[in-house]
């Protein structure tokens, strides 16, 4: 995906500050009734119908302030924010942030320092390591909305009919696992991937090298993926594709295609975020409802889950930052996140023992394990959008096996030292 370079926008939205300086208290100054544009994410986590109805309670109980949504894919979000902010339009007030991206929209200026507004409830209530996911060096610039790392999802009934009767716990028992239910005929490509050139095939990625006792990059955002665990995962992802176990069409989908794939019980194993579990034992649309189970990520040396959270943050742009911080109160509560439980899982710790939590225990119970040992992506260079688009096209080489792996990874060697640099 074609991104616009972070030093092109720091350049334009100095400019457009240096330009428009002068009516920044008028903006601020709000009469009437407001009107709020909320950009979000159109897949995965929460549903539209879901947002909207959320939306709704909160101008109900807001009559002063109304909320128009914008949904988008993820893979068109991260550019629809750059471009909102850096050309000076300033359409949006409040907007959905991967927690890869905070670094890159505080060093240019497109989201605002919340520090002060974080309550003391926020402090203690959200899981720690979820509220630092919009924490750059000692700021907030939003609050953590969906919490969710990647399960492993498994067909039940194939596994049964394999002679299996519980999930892999390693890699090397899913491959086992997956070569019979493939000899036996109970399906051709037991595992299916979001492996497609987007971030979702670094999500899966970067799951896979933790698990082997890799990293991508150092603390000081040094290359780490030439070399041990990380180098040992994208092998394995590999062999899966030589060996016919992972679905081929793997390195074009992403999360939705997985999610279609493995409910018309075309796979027996799946990687893929909270929101599949509710969906693919839906009946309504799943062939293989009341089959589907959800067990941690397998090991190689350790079960670690990749972090896919996200947050909410007010755009610096925003012409109504008390109302647009109102939302984001209401939409990150507790009370507003237990009835949508089976789409994304709260934030607050103590939500996931909640009586009127609503999602499934067997989703809540291996979620308090997988989330224990959640990891994110090297998200803290403000540097990682083109990093991850770079990392992205030397995964697919490998995959679509264009170069062995070693040589696939080489050029993204001196790639990472010119973005440190800045020269990129």
């Amino acid at each position: 995906m074609k991104r616009i370079m972070l030093g092109l926008a720091v350049v334009l939205v100095i400019a457009l500050a240096a330009g428009c300086g002068s009516g920044q208290t008028a903006k601020n100054q709000t009469t009437g009734p407001i009107t709020l544009q909320f950009l979000t994410m159109k897949q995965a986590a929460y549903s539209d119908e879901h947002v909207n109805a959320m939306i709704q309670k909160f101008m109900e109980q807001n009559p002063g302030i109304k909320v128009q949504v914008t949904f988008v894919p993820y893979e068109s979000l991260h550019d629809k924010i750059v471009t909102d902010q850096a050309s000076g339009s300033g359409q949006y007030d409040v907007v959905l942030v991967d927690e890869i991206w905070p670094a890159e929209f505080a060093a240019a200026n497109f989201i605002q320092d919340v520090t002060n507004r974080i309550t003391p409830q926020m402090q203690s209530g959200i899981n720690p390591a979820v509220l630092n996911i919009m924490k750059v060096g000692d700021k907030y610039y939003g609050v953590p909305w969906i919490l969710d790392t990647k399960f492993l999802y498994y067909n039940k009934k194939m596994l049964a009919e394999a002679g299996f009767k519980d999930p892999p716990k390693t890699w090397d028992e899913l491959l086992n696992m997956a070569k019979v239910i493939k000899q036996k005929k109970i399906v051709e490509y037991p595992i299916v991937w979001s492996w497609g050139q987007a971030e979702a095939v670094v999500c899966d990625y970067a799951q896979l090298v933790y698990s082997f006792g890799g990293n991508i990059l150092g603390p000081d955002g040094s290359p780490q993926f030439q070399t041990d665990g990380a180098m040992d995962a994208l092998k394995w992802m590999v062999g899966t594709l030589k060996d016919g176990l992972s679905n081929p069409n793997s390195t074009t989908y992403l999360e939705e295609d997985v999610r279609q794939i493995f409910q018309q019980g075309k796979a027996a194993f799946a990687l893929n975020w909270t929101y599949m579990y509710g969906l693919a034992n839906d009946p309504k649309q799943s062939q293989v409802a009341g089959d589907v189970g959800i067990a941690p990520t397998p090991a190689a040396k350790e079960s670690i889950g990749v972090s896919g959270s996200m947050g909410l943050a007010i755009t610096k742009s925003t012409k109504y930052p008390d109302a647009a911080w109102k939302l984001i109160e209401f939409l990150t509560s507790e009370e507003n996140q237990k009835p949508y439980a089976s789409d994304s899982l709260p934030i607050w710790t103590d939500a996931l023992n909640a009586p009127d939590l609503n999602a499934s225990p067997e989703l809540v119970s291996v979620a308090k394990e997988q989330f224990a040992s959640m990891r994110g992506r090297p998200e803290f260079v403000p540097w990682y959008s083109q990093f991850s688009t770079d990392l992205q096209v030397a995964l697919q080489n490998a995959l679509l096996r264009k170069e062995s792996p070693e040589d696939a990874m080489k050029p993204l060697v001196d790639q990472v030292k010119q973005l440190a640099s800045g020269q990129k």
